[in-house]
């Protein structure tokens, strides 16, 4: 029921006039499963938000709500939220007339299609844009997790357990990707008329639970890069349910319990999520090691992760480097492109990216878009940190080497004219009008009658040098006529020289060196 249209910078057919509508879902299980929470919200390409709607949705009785740690839903919420067919109506109302955005947009139609099966309803196929892919496309990170793209684009206040607060970054991230990053339609949507559904029942809204800020583990797993070995979406939606179970800073018994029996119900052999505990426990450990900087704190939540997921011989021989935090911090401030690009280039590199302003900042980096009189500016420089712009960030951070600025020209000033006097001409002398010989370029007057005589003697010569040619020819004899001939090349060459001696200086052509 969704088609796939793509947002990219080739893009020929401009997004801006288009309205969407951000859908995500919470599910009980990677795949299959049921859907339980969904939320839309539609808004403009600018980022306006026009509207919004979000449930828990009820599955049945005999569903269980799965992953409870990872949602949040309770089986007791389930039993007072309306069926999914119930609320249809007032979900296609939003999507009418726009294009589906949904941050895994795979996720999202396959779930969203099996309910509508379940309910008997069919609907015309939709034109959808998965900001995952459109991300992708627009700058490199280290992974494409929500979470990583919101932080990447400067996005705060996600909700990760909250498909109305994901709906909203996901809403927010397709903004910027066509306003700060100029991304526009590859192929034109075409987009259906949808039918009509009365709503069945009231929605059951969640209150948003504030995100935990998860410390040096949260920040660890948006560096950790894409497995490329998982080949399958249910092997890549098992590593981003470890990666968001981890990013809490621990993962406990149940939690791991409640992994494997998902893993087992997608159809993951045991190897297969031996394979993904393993590589996703090494990558903590490269993420680890590649600042120079293994706190005693760290060394700890890496041991606990490692130990729930059995994993604990990836850690043989990893030790505590530092007792202090000496690592490379970075906030980078800003709306622009650019900004995103340089929070990328953090996350992606051997330094940590920031998300507020801390003591343990080492450097803020802003664009074009932030004040000068940005009170964190000033913060910053108070705590220590360096503040740079863009470019000088750039340098500084190793991402571009620094750019020799070439010495300033020297300008050449008039003679300043006095109101009352003559004019007032400075004493240094001006190379630029110096003679280019130590020879005192003559007067005007004077260059004129030189020319002139230069010019008499070239054209004498010139006649000289024609006559001996034709005296030759009528049987002269040869030493008149070499004699001749001097005389004529004499006259022809001095001309020459006593002309440009009389030319006027400034119509001489510079003289260039070919070396």
């Amino acid at each position: 029921m969704i088609e796939l249209i793509q947002l990219h910078a080739q893009g020929r057919f401009p997004a801006r006039p288009a309205e969407f509508t951000a859908v995500e879902v919470k599910t009980t299980g990677l795949r299959p499963g049921r859907v339980i929470e969904l939320a839309a919200v539609r808004f403009r390409s600018d980022g306006q938000v026009l509207a919004e709607f979000g449930t828990v949705v009820n599955p049945g009785q005999e569903t269980s709500p799965g992953w409870e740690w990872a949602h949040g839903i309770s089986r007791e919420e389930l039993n007072k939220a309306p069926a999914f067919g119930a609320i249809l109506g007032p979900v296609l109302d939003l999507c009418r007339g726009s294009v589906l955005v949904a941050h895994d947009l795979s996720l999202v139609r396959e779930f969203f299609s099996a309910e509508l099966t379940r309910a008997g309803v069919h609907l015309p196929t939709l034109p959808g844009v998965s900001t995952k892919d459109s991300v992708r496309a627009a700058i490199r990170l280290p992974n494409y997790r929500l979470g990583t793209v919101a932080h990447a684009f400067g996005i705060d206040g996600l909700v990760a357990r909250s498909a109305l607060s994901s709906a909203r970054v996901t809403a927010r991230v397709t903004g910027l990707l066509i306003g700060a990053h100029g991304l526009a339609f590859v192929t034109p949507p075409r987009i259906p008329a949808l039918p009509r559904y009365a709503a069945g029942g009231s929605p059951l809204a969640r209150g948003l639970i504030p995100a935990s800020s998860g410390g040096w583990m949260a920040e660890a797993v948006e560096r950790v890069p894409t497995d490329p070995a998982l080949a399958g979406a249910v092997d890549q939606a098992y590593l981003d349910l470890l990666a968001a179970a981890v990013g809490d800073r621990h993962i406990s018994p149940d939690e791991t319990w409640s992994l494997a029996a998902l893993a087992t119900e997608a159809g993951l052999s045991d190897e297969v999520v031996r394979s993904i505990h393993t590589n996703f426990v090494s990558a903590l450990r490269a993420v680890a090691e590649s600042d120079g900087v293994i706190t005693d704190a760290e060394m700890r939540e890496l041991s606990q992760v490692a130990k729930a997921l059995q994993a604990e011989e990836i850690l043989v021989g990893l030790r505590p480097a530092k007792d202090g935090d000496d690592a490379v911090r970075v906030l980078v401030l800003g709306a622009s492109a650019q900004a995103d690009e340089m929070r990328a280039r953090v996350l992606d590199g051997n330094m940590r990216l920031a998300k507020k302003l801390t003591a343990s900042v080492t450097h803020l980096v802003h664009d074009a878009t932030i004040p000068s009189d940005e009170p964190r500016l000033k913060r910053a420089t108070e705590l220590g940190a360096e503040v740079l712009d863009l470019v000088a960030g750039s340098v500084a951070l190793g991402f571009a080497e620094a750019v020799e600025t070439p010495p300033p020209a020297i300008a050449v000033l008039p003679p300043a004219v006095s109101p009352s006097g003559p004019a007032v001409t400075h004493s240094q002398p001006n190379p630029m009008l110096a003679p280019r010989s130590g020879r005192q370029e003559p007067l005007r007057g004077q260059a004129t009658g030189v020319l002139v005589l230069g010019r008499l003697m070239m054209a004498l010569g010139l006649l000289v040098m024609f006559i001996v040619v034709v005296a030759m020819f009528g049987g002269s004899p040869l030493g008149a006529g070499i004699l001749g001939a001097a005389i004529g090349l004499a006259l022809l060459l001095g001309g020459w020289l006593v002309a440009e001696e009389g030319q006027d200086p400034r119509a001489r052509k510079p003289i260039t060196n070919s070396s």
